[in-house]
């Protein structure tokens, strides 16, 4: 098992992508810490911290610690950090998944949408870096992987939504400027983004309802697609944008069928591809 006696800590980890990224890793004998603020159960939204960690603890012979957090809060980042550390001694993997999304234009922005879009996305996607560092620098294989899309600067991105674009493409600064600067920690920084649609809440209830999800791939697809990228030497994986099918072709995947929620529908792609 690859991730034997290793800690990863997902941010937005009680449903979608991030839980699936915990269970396949949980069952690379990882120990998994899964943050979210969901801890009663939503009439919108699939599980809670809680649930999820039901459902990772027994994948494999690590441990799985739910904490309800808000990445938004330096005091809850630190309770994160503390606490994971606290129960784990260390921190060898970030995955900074945690993320708020509104396509709305320019003049439909309200300013509460952008602030939350930008604290989540953007300074607590930071912040997270931030505390995590000390940490990574112990590890031996130390990995932050942010769930933010290439960098592309074709206006057609900024025009369609610009206060998401910027708040995404903010994370995938970090992602540019970050690998630079902790390449001499040997601490690799990298983003992940899927090709194509993701059936998770937000294209459900956000996007495009049950038409996109049936046009969409699991959330498998990014977790099998990161464990590719996680598994990687730190020192030689950093600085880079994956695309998920990408990656899983580079490792021998030619049949993504499986991955389809209903494969008899032509796939929708994902924003920024």
């Amino acid at each position: 098992m690859l991730f034997n006696n290793k800690t990863v800590l997902v941010t937005g980890g009680s449903r979608g992508i991030g839980k699936a990224i915990a269970m396949r890793l949980a069952k690379e004998g990882a120990n998994t810490v899964i943050v979210g603020k969901t801890v009663e159960p939503h009439p919108k939204l699939e599980g809670t911290i809680y649930t999820a960690a039901e459902e990772i603890a027994p994948l494999g012979p690590g441990k799985v610690l739910p904490i309800q957090g808000d990445i938004r809060s330096e005091e809850s980042i630190e309770h994160i950090v503390k606490t994971t550390t606290e129960a784990f001694g260390g921190i060898d993997v970030l995955i900074n998944n945690a993320s708020a999304i509104n396509l709305a234009a320019t003049e439909q922005t309200e300013p509460k949408r952008w602030d939350l879009m930008h604290d989540i996305n953007v300074r607590g996607t930071f912040f997270m870096c931030q505390a995590c560092i000390p940490w990574l620098k112990k590890a031996h294989n130390p990995h932050i992987l942010n769930l933010s899309p290439p960098l592309n600067m074709d206006p057609g991105w900024f025009a369609k939504h610009l206060a998401y674009t910027m708040s995404k493409y903010g994370m995938s600064m970090i992602v540019m400027g970050l690998a630079e600067e902790m390449r001499t920690h040997r601490i690799a920084v990298n983003a992940l983004w899927p090709k194509t649609t993701i059936a998770t809440a937000a294209v459900q209830n956000l996007l495009g309802g049950d038409f996109l999800v049936q046009r969409s791939r699991t959330p498998e697809i990014v977790a099998d697609a990161a464990f590719h990228v996680l598994r990687q030497p730190s020192f030689e994986c950093t600085g880079n944008f994956f695309i998920d099918e990408a990656i899983l072709q580079q490792n021998g995947v030619t049949d993504f069928s499986g991955y389809a929620v209903n494969p008899q529908q032509k796939l929708m792609m994902d924003l920024f591809i």
